[in-house]
């Protein structure tokens, strides 16, 4: 993890087809039955037959590799059965000619399986791909530095093999501040993915204008709730929809940073002195996104102190919602203050690993962190 953006996912051991072929040497031991097998038939009484366990050999091979390898080690398979039966006089007896038999089906079968799993295992490569694509498109690496600002950032899926789900993040630069969003969609995974892309794409065609806060959030929800009931005919759910967000305004020439919340956990602004984590508390907090259409809703900034080194968590609530084995919530305000010294990025990581060794190292909800520091470094152009 670096300072930068991170993301954490579950990771799936891929089997030997899909990571690629494994190492020659295991084509050693199927190779080696083969030639065992005819050679000890060889010096073994005549009532004990090996030559039916030449299958083995085509079968490890078929899991291990492709079609072309189970191909030859499964020819090479029924010439040893074939040898077997020639030097015990036996090749054109009922017994061996059923063996042979039903060792070159197997072989064909063993052949053919390898083949569509090989193929069916190239799609699911190309649709992974085209996923991973998809979903680090909508949820974009955050930079390091947004003008006066350090940033880090860290995002954790609930599903497996996913980037994102129903948490998300942006940042976005203006002439003369940074502008920030953090949300939880209701719902987590894969499902939650369009809802995601439709709030960060209305943030991110807005926020670098020059235009007040609470118009931003306004722009942002009238896009939400659009979005959200354009098919609400074919959702039996869809009214139910909505995100809860935190979106900020650090101006880059004033110690302040604005915020206003829709629904969300307040952010936590660690005092570079104090050494304690204070909730950035909105008196008149507005609706989550998608519902503020349901009242006249408007928006209001709140305005709080932000100071050269101080820093502010951004958070979701998979992190304060996660349990430990006695149901005790993440005491995140708290464990915090501890931490005070570190960097953006320091501080992530310390949060995360406590995180993990809280919940038992299984976290099982999306979570979204974003930690921003005013460190008074001159502002980007």
């Amino acid at each position: 993890m670096t300072a930068a953006t991170t993301k954490t996912h579950t990771t799936r051991v891929l089997p030997g087809w899909e990571r690629g072929s494994p190492h020659p040497l295991w084509l050693v031991a199927p190779l080696l039955v083969v030639i065992a097998i005819p050679t000890a038939d060889a010096f073994l009484p005549p009532d004990i037959h090996l030559a039916h366990l030449l299958v083995v050999a085509t079968a490890f091979t078929a899991m291990a590799y492709g079609p072309r390898a189970t191909s030859l080690v499964g020819a090479l398979a029924v010439l040893a059965l074939i040898a077997a039966g020639t030097e015990r006089d036996t090749l054109l007896t009922e017994s061996v000619l059923v063996e042979l038999c039903t060792l070159t089906a197997l072989c064909a079968l063993l052949v053919v399986f390898t083949h569509l799993r090989d193929r069916r295992g190239r799609e699911l490569l190309r649709a992974r791909a085209v996923s991973d694509t998809a979903q680090r498109v909508v949820l974009r690496p955050l930079p390091t530095r947004a003008g006066p600002l350090a940033l880090a950032s860290e995002y954790h899926s609930a599903e497996a093999d996913t980037y994102i789900g129903g948490d998300l993040y942006a940042a976005a630069r203006t002439s003369r501040s940074t502008r920030l969003v953090i949300g939880d969609v209701r719902g987590k995974g894969l499902a939650s993915i369009s809802d995601t892309a439709i709030v960060l794409g209305a943030f991110r065609a807005a926020a670098h204008r020059p235009i007040a806060l609470p118009e931003l959030v306004a722009y942002v929800e009238d896009a939400v709730h659009w979005g959200l009931n354009e098919f609400s005919e074919a959702d039996p759910y869809a009214g139910e929809r909505f995100v809860t967000a935190a979106v900020l305004d650090i101006p880059d020439d004033q110690p302040v940073v604005h915020v206003i919340s829709c629904g969300h956990p307040p952010p936590l602004l660690l005092g570079r002195s104090s050494g304690t984590a204070t909730a950035l508390h909105v008196t008149d907090p507005a609706p989550p996104l998608g519902l503020g259409a349901l009242s006249d809703t408007t928006y209001t900034a709140a305005t709080f102190p932000f100071h050269d080194g101080d820093r502010i968590l951004l958070y979701t609530d998979g992190v304060t919602e996660t349990r430990d084995s006695e149901g005790t919530f993440y005491p995140l305000a708290e464990r915090l203050a501890k931490w005070s010294h570190l960097q953006p990025g320091p501080l992530l990581r310390e949060i995360v690993a406590d995180l993990r060794a809280h919940a038992g190292g299984l976290v099982q909800d999306d979570m979204a962190m974003m930690v921003v520091q005013r460190d008074g470094a001159p502002a980007a152009g």
